[in-house]
């Protein structure tokens, strides 16, 4: 952790080159994953310096009336200029690793690197880049899956998530944090500004369990159907209502933000499939969101769905393919998993309620 007098990172935080090498002992073919993470580590510690000054060399003005319509990316999704430079940083990264191929958000195709390596990648290189013109927090998420025997590299992309062979984000906010895991436990590294490693200041963070906390963009709250409806409006009526508590809302628009709070202080985050046109299937993405976001919280003891099947067990159909995500602590994403499929509230017309029949017996978490 860093010293408060100095803010000098204290010698006993081992970097993240130290603990990938004492990873790799146990197993040499870990090596390659190794590498890859190095490389996606290193990546944000160049942009991050990059968002840094991003206001002073990146146009963030939006673009007069009369301009041609900006470009988008394969997501559909407006590309900035951070995006672009994001990805190529990236891919350079990765060039002449053990990886195959790269899926990013910025490309519509997977993207080929080394033929016959036996990794892919996926990752959103710069997530949440519209919060650049308004200095909120903004990140790095990732995936790394091992290559599939006899399949091209975008086959390999297709895999569930339980196949994933690490995960992380880095988050560019007043710390550069990266979130870490290699499916035993998740960790937390800081970048030390004064040698531009990553250090360690948490291992095997454990998602806490209570929390008063929830994140939804309640604007959207007309749009949404029976049972998220349900949920929330319970929430809302806090001490009065079936949960005999009050609740704090959290919503700052950015998933890799959301992500950590609740690592770090528990509660639920919810991007529900809606009834605008283009959210019906939810709008994060599978493969390169959602994933790696769910390994991460079920290494540290919470649960990710999407809204009622588990994230990591569902098997992609398309690159850019779009899920709902309801992530958290497992007893909260269970409580919305039953609001989802009971009967009784897929039924109900007046959320307002508290007779519906889930808390006949009333429960404080």
């Amino acid at each position: 952790m860093a010293d408060p007098q100095t803010g000098c990172m204290q010698a006993d935080q081992l970097s993240l080159t130290a603990i990938l090498d004492r990873w790799c002992e146990a197993d040499a073919e870990r090596r390659p994953v190794a590498a890859a993470i190095e490389a996606i580590a290193n990546a944000g510690v160049r942009l991050a310096t990059a968002i840094a000054v991003a206001p002073l060399t990146t146009p963030t003005e939006p673009a007069p009336a009369d301009a041609a319509q900006p470009a988008a990316n394969a997501s559909g999704d407006e590309q900035k200029p951070m995006d672009l430079y994001a990805e190529d940083v990236v891919l350079a990264a990765l060039t002449g690793l053990d990886v195959a191929a790269v899926c990013s958000e910025e490309s519509d195709e997977a993207v080929p690197l080394t033929a016959g390596g036996h990794l892919v990648v996926a990752i959103d290189p710069v997530d949440g880049s519209s919060n650049l013109d308004v200095n909120a927090p903004i990140g790095t998420i990732f995936a790394i899956l091992p290559t599939l025997p006899d399949a091209d590299p975008t086959a390999s992309l297709m895999q569930p998530g339980r196949q994933q062979l690490a995960a992380g984000m880095i988050i560019y906010g007043p710390a550069t944090i990266l979130v870490l895991t290699v499916g035993e436990g998740t960790d937390v590294f800081v970048l030390d500004l004064q040698t531009r490693y990553f250090r360690a200041a948490k291992r095997s963070i454990q998602l806490p369990v209570e929390s008063h906390e929830y994140a939804i963009n309640a604007s959207n709250a007309r749009h949404w159907g029976p049972g998220i409806a349900e949920y929330i409006a319970d929430l809302v009526s806090g001490e009065h209502g079936p949960r005999e508590r009050n609740f704090n809302m959290r919503w700052l628009a950015s998933l890799v933000a959301e992500a950590y709070r609740i690592l770090t202080r528990g509660g639920i985050f919810l991007y529900p499939a809606d009834r605008r046109p283009g959210y019906g299937d939810g709008r994060i993405r599978l493969l390169y969101e959602a994933n790696p976001i769910a390994f991460l919280v079920e290494q540290a003891g919470g649960a990710a769905t999407n809204g009622t099947d588990e994230i990591l067990d569902l098997v992609p159909t398309e690159l850019h393919q779009r899920v709902p995500l309801v992530f958290g602590s497992r007893t909260k994403v269970e409580r919305v998993r039953r609001y989802l499929t009971n009967p009784e509230l897929n039924q109900s017309s007046s959320p307002l309620f508290s007779d519906r029949g889930l808390f006949r017996t009333r429960s404080t978490k």
